[in-house]
């Protein structure tokens, strides 16, 4: 479907149909499949298959990795159509290359973020990756969550780097402070999970239509 929103909106974290046809109903452009079982919101790639399955043209899936050996990456491409790979755990950008060379999908490399030192290693990343996503780190008391922590890191940060490649804005985002994150930081694609979720691995259909209904204003 063709998305009528200014900026372009990924829902991570999506199990249901129902969350699925809302995002995509309210004009999302992509969803994320997330094949990380600590994660409230892990699949597996039988359910993430069937869903994929329902995504209107045009819209992409995402499937969402953490430090995934080669042979899980595999067993998930194999049943899942999956138009990006995002690797969101302590990659290297030698481990980012071989990812994307083996399985020959785009692939997008997570930077998690607290201070400007966390940005130093996006040069390196933005030679191996397609995509750059920008996310909160999480406190060590949540290092077994690398993302949908609902946290948000300093947006201000991203203004002074430039970058090389498509990229999106991840990290505490919600529909009352999505309009001050895409102002502050220029941001053309942003990703929400925990921003529209009643708890931990449910979303709500009125907090994604709400998400939605902002992006379409900005």
């Amino acid at each position: 479907m063709e998305s009528t929103l200014s900026i372009d909106v990924k829902i991570c974290g999506i199990s249901t149909p129902e969350a699925l046809l809302t995002a995509a109903e309210g004009g999302a452009r992509a969803v994320g499949f997330v094949f990380y079982p600590p994660s409230p919101r892990a699949l597996t790639p039988d359910i993430a298959g069937n869903l994929a399955r329902m995504l209107p043209t045009g819209m992409r899936a995402v499937g969402l990795f953490v430090d995934a050996s080669d042979d899980l990456i595999a067993s998930v491409t194999t049943r899942v159509p999956l138009d990006m790979l995002q690797l969101h755990g302590n990659e290297t950008p030698r481990r980012v290359a071989e990812i994307r060379g083996r399985f020959h999908t785009p692939v997008m490399k997570v930077i998690r973020v607290a201070t400007g030192a966390d940005l130093v290693p996006l040069a390196d990343f933005e030679v191996v990756a397609d995509w750059i996503l920008f996310d909160a780190k999480p406190p060590p008391h949540l290092t077994s969550l690398p993302g949908g922590t609902g946290i948000a890191f300093d947006w201000q940060l991203l203004q002074r780097v430039k970058v090389a490649k498509p990229w999106m804005l991840s990290g505490g985002l919600n529909a009352g402070n999505l309009a001050e994150a895409v102002s502050l930081t220029g941001a053309k694609m942003v990703d929400v999970s925990s921003g529209v979720e009643d708890r931990p691995g449910v979303k709500s259909a009125e907090r994604i239509r709400d998400f939605l209904d902002v992006a379409v204003k900005l």
